[in-house]
């Protein structure tokens, strides 16, 4: 998703943020992924497979005129699930919108969703609304706090307050990168001073192609911080200067082979979604969208996933 700061956040306290466990909605938490298990004898159990999902920015154009469309489109080239940049006429109404999920078989892992819904009153309505979806994990795609030098700081305390409270609802809050996150306060990134002052609970929604277009080594940032890339977003980048590539999965820049290596042994990846923000050759955001999924499957039938 683009870079679409939200209003700078206000103080909370954890008083603000843990009355919400007040409300009466506690439930099972489903397990998170399990990709390498032991059993009591020793012998390793094989990974559990990781599924894939949309980002419906994607083809926003195609949500924009009809919600319903273009979830049946995508649901017909054989993704699994989708993540939300927004809501259109379901914006108030979760039990319809699981309703025609379930129709098109499709699952909703995880959402983008400003500030604004985490602060005060507005988060009983996001967990009541994402809970009714069965979308355990809910992503800030950007905040303009997260690149201030003392800001930063209490935006990762709220993010701590919020991943406590969550937890309890078997849900996941966490930041989604662009390139500004890897400026540098000192010696670290944001990015990493971020992840250093949040707890394991917070997931770190690395996006695969802006971390590569700002430089970055994704695989390396995976490694660093294991268990908390459980959702990523594999998007297709190219390098400058890398001449023959496109912006479609497997014809780009990004060492996807080792991605996914990383996202199944160190990442605790339960899903993949891919986003797709460059058309190329012409073609529309859903015909790329369905080529990234064929590069993705192709990588992935390669190395036996």
């Amino acid at each position: 998703m683009r870079d679409n700061p939200s209003t700078n956040i206000t103080t909370v306290s954890r008083r603000d943020v843990l009355k919400m466990t007040a409300t009466g909605l506690l439930a099972a938490a489903a397990p998170a992924g399990v990709l390498r298990a032991t059993e009591c004898c020793g012998a390793e159990k094989p990974a559990k497979r990781i599924p894939i999902c949309l980002q419906l920015y994607s083809v926003r154009d195609d949500c924009g005129k009809d919600i319903d469309k273009a979830m049946a489109q995508v649901a017909k080239m054989g993704f699994e699930g989708v993540e939300f940049a927004g809501y259109y006429k379901y914006d108030r109404d979760p039990k319809a919108l699981k309703k025609k999920l379930d129709e098109l078989g499709l699952k909703a892992p995880a959402t983008h969703i400003g500030t604004s819904s985490f602060l005060g009153d507005a988060l009983k309505k996001t967990i009541d609304f994402h809970k009714t979806l069965g979308c355990k994990f809910l992503i800030l795609p950007g905040n303009r706090d997260f690149t201030h030098p003392e800001k930063s700081k209490k935006l990762a305390d709220m993010f701590n307050k919020l991943a406590e409270v969550l937890k309890a609802e078997g849900m996941f809050c966490g930041y989604h990168n662009h390139t500004a996150e890897f400026k540098k306060d000192g010696d670290k990134t944001y990015w990493e001073l971020f992840a250093d002052r949040t707890s394991d609970d917070v997931v770190l929604q690395q996006d695969i192609g802006w971390t590569v277009t700002a430089g970055q080594d994704p695989v390396a940032l995976i490694k660093k911080y294991p268990g908390r890339t459980k959702v990523t977003h594999f998007k297709p980048a190219v390098v400058k200067g890398d001449a023959g590539k496109t912006h479609l999965i497997g014809q780009d820049s990004v060492p996807w082979k080792e991605v996914i290596t990383a996202c199944y042994e160190v990442g605790g990846t339960e899903w993949f979604t891919i986003e797709q923000e460059h058309y190329p050759n012409g073609k529309s955001p859903a015909e790329c969208s369905k080529l990234s999924l064929i590069g993705l499957k192709k990588i992935l039938a390669d190395m036996g996933k």
